[in-house]
């Protein structure tokens, strides 16, 4: 006899559906399961048969072979569990078989029969509801994630009885339900940090502002305990809500990665992402064995952090180069290879020198002569030919911290930055890759960012006096056009200009002495 019962396989972001062929006939006892499966998916005949005993019903005592299709892709993972064990109740009769052709079923099964959560659940659903199947049925704490999917009905189970039960008609439960346009409006105000709370630093707010205005990558400098972590922290504060769309793509990466917490239907906040220094390149750009989404997809929508900047290992920044020109990663394998997207804002912070406390307004910088360019000579060019805003952070004097007036909150900034964000979309309307400042290439640069007489003069001798090197002249016109669209200006002032100049420490060719 056989029976088909149909999951889904997750590659990259996206779902394809799987069919499990499960045949019971006369031989030798033997269970074999086929179709390229990992260890996890030929251990599943194991957990199924003790999760039977448990909860009295009945494992065949004759051949069995599980065929999961299409055989050329390799499968992954505990998800496979129920389809199979739903797949082997069919063929020994147990249950009926009307509604298995209707329904994706996934879920990973305990020895007691109770099921428990896999990754990548709304990933199956759209896919479910792409092949116009009726149904999802999946463990429980699964169910909100998928059933933010429409036109096809969730049905979050707790035990693979309540699954026997609803396919021979014992039950009818209801399917789940998430209004996913209310509870998205209801959570975009769930915020933890405020610009309010920083005391001082009003210019290097200033500097996130256009950092977030302009989708610009920025590097913070300065001394230990200046605000350069606390400042990151509140960034996400002020870029611009997430659409319904990017929240969508975003809840599919953390649901692929299994990040996506608990009971959690929709990512409605902007990520932030804070990798620590020892971070691998693998974890950090995503990869392996069985492939997984690294930190910059993790961020993707968001804001990734890189806390002591000159501390992560050589290889590791040099992996970021790519994905933040691409805005995507590739992981290949040889059977394979899949894409996570990665469209994200590099925030980075570093201390001047190793000791923390070169061109430091009071203490003594206590660093050997050259060690300071060598600190710096960490990161390399091509990477900070990436970071459009260089900003130097002082520490904030004791009459500032103690000060009672109360700093502007980060809902007046994030207006001023949405209003500038729709003169860069009107502006690149016509362009399908570019949808901000920073994405402009050279092209769209000479095209959009012109100057004026005397910008061109000023821009000139900024560029001799300050000894600029050569890649900071398309950072400062693109951060100057974005200076521009806040105080909603068709021309790049020369006061424009002036202030993208000022955000270039790292080139000045003696900075470092």
């Amino acid at each position: 006899m056989l029976v088909k019962t149909y999951g889904s396989a997750v590659f990259g972001i996206d779902a394809q559906t799987i069919t499990i062929e499960t045949y019971y006939g006369s031989g030798q006892l033997n269970y074999v399961v086929v179709g390229l499966p990992d260890g996890a998916v030929r251990e599943s005949l194991y957990r199924i048969e003790a999760a039977f005993k448990t909860c009295d019903l009945k494992m065949p005592r004759q051949r069995l072979v599980v065929n999961l299709a299409p055989a050329d892709i390799k499968k992954e993972g505990s998800a496979y569990d129920l389809p199979m064990a739903i797949g082997i109740l069919g063929v020994s009769e147990q249950i009926n078989l009307d509604l298995l052709d209707k329904y994706i079923i996934m879920g990973e099964l305990s020895l007691d029969g109770s099921l428990r959560p896999i990754k990548g659940a709304l990933s199956i659903a759209i896919q479910a509801r792409k092949e116009e199947y009726i149904g999802f049925i999946l463990p429980k704490e699964n169910a909100r994630e998928a059933a933010i999917v429409s036109k096809i009905d969730v049905y979050g189970m707790s035990h693979i009885h309540e699954v026997i039960d609803f396919l021979n008609g014992k039950t009818t439960p209801e399917p789940i339900f998430v209004d996913t346009r209310k509870e998205f409006a209801e959570s975009q105000n769930n915020i933890d940090f405020d610009f309010s709370e920083v005391k001082g630093q009003e210019n290097i707010k200033r500097a996130m502002e256009i950092s977030a205005a302009g989708g610009h990558n920025v590097i913070l400098i300065g001394p230990p305990g200046a605000g350069k972590t606390m400042l990151a922290k509140r960034l996400p504060t002020i870029l611009p809500p997430l659409s319904l769309h990017e929240a969508l793509e975003t809840t599919k990466i953390h649901s692929v990665a299994g990040k996506l917490p608990a009971e959690t239907a929709l990512v409605s906040l902007r990520p932030f992402r804070s990798p620590h220094h020892t971070i691998s390149d693998v974890a950090l750009v995503g990869g392996g064995n069985n492939p997984q989404p690294g930190e910059i997809s993790l961020a993707h929508n968001g804001v990734l952090f890189l806390d002591e900047l000159p501390e992560f290992k050589r290889t590791v920044l040099e992996v970021l180069r790519q994905p933040m020109e691409e805005r995507k990663v590739t992981i290949s394998r040889a059977r394979f290879s899949v894409d996570y997207p990665s469209s994200f804002m590099l925030v980075a912070s570093m201390n001047p020198c190793p000791c923390g406390y070169y061109n430091h307004p009071e203490k003594e910088c206590v660093c050997a002569p050259g060690v300071v360019q060598k600190y710096l000579n960490k990161i390399s060019g091509p990477l900070l030919d990436r970071i459009d805003l260089h900003v130097e952070v002082t520490p904030v004097p004791f009459s500032e911290l103690a000060s009672k007036s109360i700093s502007e909150k980060s809902s007046a900034i994030r207006e001023r930055v949405v209003k500038a964000r729709n003169i860069q979309i009107e502006r690149f309307k016509e362009k399908k890759n570019i949808h901000c400042n920073a994405q402009m290439e050279s092209k769209q640069v000479r095209e959009i960012c012109k100057l004026t007489t005397a910008g061109e003069t000023l821009l000139k001798t900024a560029m001799e006096r300050l000894n600029l090197s050569a890649r900071a002249y398309d950072r400062i016109l693109k951060v100057a056009r974005t200076i521009a669209d806040l105080a909603s200006s068709e021309e790049i002032k020369t006061e424009h200009l002036a202030e993208a100049i000022h955000y270039r420490s790292l080139d000045k060719e003696n900075w470092a002495g």
